[in-house]
């Protein structure tokens, strides 16, 4: 629930336009999160209904619905839910109202899409960088560098704070679901793997997850509150190193 560190330039990366990436690619809870979205308001997303795709308006298009969503959890992180306004959004993104309301629909769909969205494009990159690790120990840096707030007031932290806040029908806790086992289901593949390989202990895993993911969780509300303790420690690395011990294999004799 979270964002990465190694996220220094969100601007300069094209973000997808699908709410969640492909099934298949990054486990079963993305693709009910897809599933969920797709059903919040009876209805598929309207670039499913076209058989026809213009390559060069279709890039276009991810452009702009990637700086709206952008400028939205800009505007949410800042000003919070109640007092947020399409023209807010648009303004911030350089468009116009109309377009934000294409892009959107209506206010009350917008939490969910964008946070969708944002999971959709930091996820994306999560799985780039593991493909690229040479081992699970660094997969698992990886993760909490990825779970983790960037910053005191990272925004999107923040819009995850703004979303479990708000009363959702069952569709859209159906979504939140599946986006938080989403965190759930990566870290169980990297335990999965270094256990595999003879790298971790062979903890229990769904405890294991339930206690490192609410570890992370408290640790990520300290850095959005801003917490002096970590002012001159790393919370990454104090969330990895606890981690890692309990991940240790015993010694053989």
């Amino acid at each position: 629930m979270s964002t990465s560190e190694t996220e220094r330039t969100p601007t300069d990366r094209a973000p997808s336009d699908r709410a969640v990436p492909a099934e298949g690619v990054i486990g079963t809870a993305d693709a009910e999160a897809g599933a969920a979205y797709r059903s919040a308001d009876g209805s598929a997303d309207r670039s499913a209904d076209l058989p026809l795709i213009d390559r060069k308006r279709q890039r276009s298009g991810d452009e702009a619905r990637g700086r709206a969503m952008r400028a939205a959890i800009s505007v949410i992180a800042e000003k919070g839910t109640a007092a947020l306004r399409m023209s807010d959004i648009a303004e911030r993104a350089g468009m116009s109202t109309g377009h934000i309301l294409y892009h959107f629909g209506k206010k009350d769909r917008l939490l969910l899409e964008v946070l969708a969205w944002s999971q959709a494009d930091l996820w994306t990159r999560y799985q780039e960088a593991a493909d690229q690790a040479g081992s699970p120990a660094e997969k698992l840096d990886l993760f909490v560098r990825f779970y983790l707030p960037r910053h005191q007031g990272d925004e999107r932290y923040a819009l995850w704070t703004q979303v479990l806040t708000q009363h959702h029908d069952e569709a859209g806790r159906r979504i939140l679901t599946a986006l938080l086992d989403g965190w759930d289901e990566r870290l169980e593949a990297v335990v999965r793997e270094g256990r595999e390989l003879g790298q971790f202990a062979e903890v229990d895993l769904p405890e294991f997850t339930i206690r490192a993911v609410a570890m992370l969780s408290g640790l990520s509300e300290d850095v959005m509150f801003g917490r002096s303790r970590w002012q001159h420690t790393s919370v990454h690395a104090f969330a990895l190193s606890a981690l890692e011990r309990d991940l240790r294999p015993t010694s053989r004799p």
